[in-house]
């Protein structure tokens, strides 16, 4: 790209010098001993609460199957008792709930006045609750977004944030009736239609306009002329909306993430799900509601796409609530965050750093209330009190203190009722640890003259030659088509080169993690049995293992059929780790993780002392672990001369975007 690259292909490394990070063996800190109390994240979210109605509506198929006939009538038994009950359970169930009924929620009824509400242009809810099949989700929190910024939804998995999202798009929250919601989650409905034009058919105001333009028109030639005005009319809010400039913004959308010419012409039924999802954030920048709704919309895009979107969504002139994983987009796109914490919705003027430091404060504050408070129980007791008595005069002096911030303070103590005993303050951690393996001779893996391409297309590779060793770092980056999967299937041996060869040190032990890499788990088993028969691991190991990927307690024995897709990354990860590999190859080993998960991997990979070569989409783990660039284009793999601010540059200069030096 540019000139940027150093000649002659990706630089082959030099041999290993003292490792860094931690010495061998080192475990980085204590394991986690009490599996059922682990502090982590609830990834609920990520269990679909559609399996428990999967699973019934297979038992209702199967019930309601006409009996057989021809035989005299048998008395029912146990087993088919207790079908019908739960057939039954079920139908009272249905009749209880309507579409979405999971779900229950309730909000403080607004005093605002009608007229307000109707032309508000910010949203404020008071004192709403959501909770999920009994699990409270959030309880009297309040929404606050003012139009014009840009809001980051943060919080740990499965504590709600898809599902506050949703609540707003469906207006089961009350929302001001003249914003407009759009909600990106679905791929986009398939046909003949091609992808640019999906994208200029979402306009349906510019279509409408159009439509009258051509009858007017078409009066007009017949020699009617009493609809001149309209005619003129009808021009101006062509003007208005942008009607001749729409194409060539649609077209630069699709561009930016990731359409070809010849892509965007395509029919959407030729796409696979990836590329649908793709067309259908396309389509919902292109409308540009008041209020856009984003959730993780990094997942389906290769890091290219994500720096465009990143700089796009900059200058993104409406409201934006985005919920996103990734640190750096947070951080460039973001004004606000709003904090999911302990049910409630906490704000923070800033970006996530600033968010993440005023966070910090705020826990400091916590820590030394809650000291303090401890302190006053210990003195009380010290004076005769019983620990009942000393609870209660402190619960009291707490609401007296509560009472004196006046009227407001008051309604709160009378929507929460009486002041409880503070609790600890618990941050939420998560702690990747990969063992480090004893060193082997460089280069540990290499490839020499090796060219690459797949039946009946051109080559991908043609004359490749570079070498990895234990220190290496490499993230491989380029647009997507380019062949970076591909690429690191020829290092696993996956597939042959067509000519060249691709050698690796006889002792050479490689972990793998990718998007696919759960479906290679045995999900029959739980994730303790699967450790424990894979390794010959004993029982303790496993479970410890697991406790410190973040797997939660309970999860440790369910089988790995049942996990969401978080957790069975983790399982995944624990599996790595127990492999003690000398090289770890990483394809968008972020998709599946939380914030707090990206920072542990990151942290890992700078302690570990083996390779480490990944595809990623999200730049902040590219920069936090040091990794050099590998661009793949013209069938050759050159590295940048340069870092990710150099590489992030040239992808928007050739995409045609202003980048500010």
């Amino acid at each position: 790209m540019g000139g940027k690259k150093k000649k002659g292909g990706a630089a082959k490394p030099s041999p290993p010098t003292e490792p860094k990070g931690k010495p061998q063996g080192a475990t980085g800190g204590d394991l986690v001993e009490d599996f059922d109390d682990l502090e982590v994240e609830d990834e609920s979210r990520d269990m679909p609460l559609e399996e428990e109605e999967k699973e019934e509506e297979e038992v209702k198929m199967k019930e309601d199957k006409p009996p057989a006939t021809g035989g005299a009538e048998k008395q029912l038994s146990r087993k088919e008792m207790k079908k019908i009950k739960k057939k039954e359970e079920m139908e009272r169930r249905r009749l209880a709930e309507d579409e979405g009924g999971q779900f229950s929620y309730s909000q403080r009824s607004t005093q605002m006045q009608a007229a307000l509400f109707e032309n508000a242009s910010d949203i404020k809810i008071e004192k709403f609750s959501i909770s999920a099949r009994g699990k409270e989700l959030f309880v009297n929190a309040d929404l606050n977004i003012t139009a014009g910024r840009r809001y980051g939804l943060v919080g740990p998995n499965g504590m709600g944030k898809t599902t506050l999202l949703k609540h707003i798009a469906d207006r089961k929250l009350s929302i001001p009736p003249n914003i407009d919601v759009l909600y990106c989650e679905q791929e986009v409905e398939v046909g003949d239609m091609s992808a640019v034009e999906t994208v200029l058919r979402s306009d349906t105001k510019r279509l409408k306009l159009l439509e009258e333009e051509k009858k007017l028109v078409a009066e007009g030639e017949k020699g009617d002329d009493s609809n001149s005005e309209r005619l003129q009319a009808v021009y101006e809010e062509l003007e208005a909306i942008g009607a001749a400039s729409a194409e060539a913004r649609a077209r630069r959308i699709l561009a930016g993430l990731g359409f070809t010419v010849e892509m965007q012409g395509r029919a959407t039924i030729k796409f696979s799900g990836g590329w649908r999802m793709r067309v259908s954030l396309a389509r919902a920048l292109f409308m540009e509601p008041t209020l856009l709704l984003l959730d993780e919309p990094t997942n389906h895009l290769d890091l290219n796409a994500v720096i465009w979107l990143d700089n796009y969504l900059q200058c993104w002139k409406k409201t934006l609530l985005i919920v996103s994983h990734d640190q750096n987009f947070l951080n460039d796109v973001c004004t606000d965050v709003i904090h999911l914490d302990q049910l409630k919705l906490y704000y923070y003027r800033g970006n996530y750093n600033d968010f993440k430091k005023m966070y910090k404060q705020k826990l400091s504050q916590q820590e030394k209330a809650y000291d303090k408070q401890q302190q006053d129980l210990k003195n009380k007791k010290s004076q005769g009190q019983s620990k009942k008595q000393a609870e209660a005069s402190v619960k009291t002096a707490a609401s007296k203190k509560k009472k004196k911030g006046g009227a407001s303070a008051a309604a709160e103590d009378e929507d929460e009722g009486p002041a409880e005993l503070l609790q600890k303050p618990k941050e939420y951690k998560v702690t990747f640890i990969f063992p480090n393996p004893p060193p082997l001779n460089p280069p540990i893996l290499g490839a020499y003259d090796v060219s690459f391409g797949y039946p009946g297309q051109p080559l991908l590779f043609t004359n490749l030659e570079f070498g990895i060793n234990m220190e290496s770092r490499v993230a491989v980056v380029g647009p997507n088509g380019v062949g970076k999967s591909t690429f690191l299937n020829l290092l696993l041996g996956r597939v042959e080169p067509l000519s060249g060869e691709v050698r690796k040190n006889h002792r050479l032990r490689i972990g793998v993690y990718n998007q696919h890499a759960a479906d290679q788990l045995t999900l029959t088993m739980s994730s303790v049995e699967y450790l424990m028969s894979r390794f010959n691991a004993e029982y303790q190991l496993a479970r410890k293992t697991l406790g410190r990927y973040g797997l939660p307690g309970y999860a440790h024995t369910i089988k790995i059929r049942d996990l969401s897709g978080g957790q069975k990354a983790r399982v995944v990860f624990a599996d790595i780790a127990l492999m003690q590999p000398d090289l770890i190859i990483l394809d968008e080993p972020t998709n599946n993780l939380d914030i707090e998960s990206i920072d542990a991997l990151a942290e890992a990979i700078n302690n570990y002392t083996g390779g480490v070569i990944m595809v990623s989409h999200d730049a902040r783990l590219i920069q936090e672990t040091e990794c050099t660039l590998w661009v793949i284009e013209e069938n050759k793999i050159n590295e940048i001369d340069g870092d990710f601010d150099d590489y992030k540059k040239e992808v928007l200069q050739q995409l045609g975007e202003v980048v500010d030096d």
